[in-house]
């Protein structure tokens, strides 16, 4: 598989001996070498991809990952990825990558989702973690493996279909405060994040940009800069009510009615018995004249203040991250999901921070997309075929009958 380990935040170095000429020629060789660097993780499952992998031994349940095109593909080779094959399970997978920091780079997390079950609960997103955690006992849920980043498609029900972009900050994981709509058909989807080193995000779905912003103002990463005075309160005099009964306002007299009465319209049956039935009670109806309770109209409050605004002093929390959007280690990526219906594909597995390497999947994804709806078009198509020649013998099938009954008539 295209798995890519490369050294953590590799810095080119550069010649530590003199002479001009050599040295001009050795800052080239570097520089070349620098514009070559690999992707810092890339997997495409294909070739032996199980042992590039790690399954999680924290529970004994764990679903299963199997490798799968899905039933709609062009190219098997390039549409290969891995499926989750069993129902109501978690699942819980990982490869390592060689360490590496974001500090003062793009980050690019790609990868492509597809719900070829037509998910109606389950989880299709990827988390990055430090280098440090035990694979083998990575877990989510209460006490779960702490992670760096966690991103991807969640559905759970119509009302939960969503984009997760969840970033830890300090041992807390903070979502966006932004609602992202996920993709929820049984087709391939490219979800792409990144992270800018001016702490700035973008969310793209098959290279569509659908969201972004900033890391400061969309997380709530930092304390507040102001908070209430917690030595001011509302005054005990303060009125804050807008409006006030007029005191003005008097009950009609011819008010109060009876909310029903007695219907005008309905007459004693012919055949009651007052001795066997009772007394003969006309039935209730709703009364035209009622009202309703009367409530005095409401007039402005001439001692109205306002609405009290607490007011407000620096946060002596407070402080300011320039580098909101940096982790110093990323070493470990991993599916860690839950999912009610199973079979789910991922694949194209990138992490770079390189514009070219995203472009060159996004080619990748294209092309998997143009073979994927090609055959399902074409099954479409033979299904359509089978069904109207089907319907056709039926038809025949059922003349055929009609032609016999009316012979059988003719011969009596």
């Amino acid at each position: 598989p295209r798995l890519t380990r490369v050294l953590p935040g590799q810095v080119c170095a550069l010649p530590h001996f003199l002479g001009t000429m050599k040295a001009v020629a050795a800052l080239l060789v570097a520089l070349a070498a620098c514009a070559l660097a690999e992707p810092y993780f890339q997997e495409d499952f294909t070739g032996d991809w199980a042992s590039n992998w790690v399954q999680s031994k924290a529970k004994s349940d764990y679903g299963k990952f199997v490798g799968s095109t899905g039933k709609f593909f062009g190219d098997a080779e390039i549409s290969k990825g891995i499926k989750t094959s069993e129902d109501a399970k978690n699942y819980a997978l990982s490869a390592k990558f060689a360490p590496f920091s974001n500090e003062g780079k793009k980050l690019i997390i790609q990868f492509t989702v597809k719900h070829e079950q037509d998910i109606d609960c389950g989880g299709g997103y990827v988390k990055l973690f430090p280098s440090t955690i035990d694979q083998k006992d990575m877990h989510g849920g209460e006490g779960e493996t702490p992670y760096n980043i966690m991103f991807g498609p969640d559905i759970c029900g119509p009302g939960h279909r969503k984009v997760h972009v969840i970033f830890a900050y300090k041992g807390t994981n903070h979502q966006t405060k932004k609602t992202i709509a996920c993709k929820s058909d049984t087709l391939t989807h490219l979800y792409t994040l990144i992270v800018n080193p001016d702490n700035t995000y973008e969310v793209r779905i098959d290279d569509a940009k659908v969201e972004s912003g900033s890391l400061y103002e969309d997380f709530d990463f930092l304390p507040p800069k102001l908070i209430n005075d917690p030595a001011q309160s509302k005054p005990k005099d303060w009125v804050d009510q807008k409006t006030i009964a007029d005191p003005d306002d008097k009950k009609p007299a011819d008010w109060d009615v009876p909310e029903t009465i007695a219907d005008p319209d309905a007459e004693k049956p012919e055949d009651w018995d007052e001795e066997m039935d009772g007394v003969w009670e006309a039935p209730q109806v709703p009364n035209p004249a009622f009202k309703g309770e009367w409530k005095p109209k409401q007039i402005p409050n001439p001692a109205y203040k306002g609405e009290w605004v607490h007011p407000q002093i620096e946060n002596p929390d407070y402080f300011h991250d320039p580098a909101v959007y940096k982790y110093s280690d990323f070493g470990v990526i991993g599916f860690d999901l839950w999912q009610v219906k199973a079979g789910t594909i991922f694949d194209n597995v990138l992490i770079t921070s390189d514009d070219a390497d995203a472009a060159a999947a996004v080619k990748v994804f294209q092309k998997i997309v143009e073979g994927e709806n090609a055959a399902k078009a074409a099954e479409e198509k033979k299904e359509a075929e089978k069904k109207a020649a089907e319907e056709a013998a039926a038809k025949a099938n059922d003349d055929d009958d009609d032609d016999d009954a009316e012979g059988a008539k003719d011969e009596l």
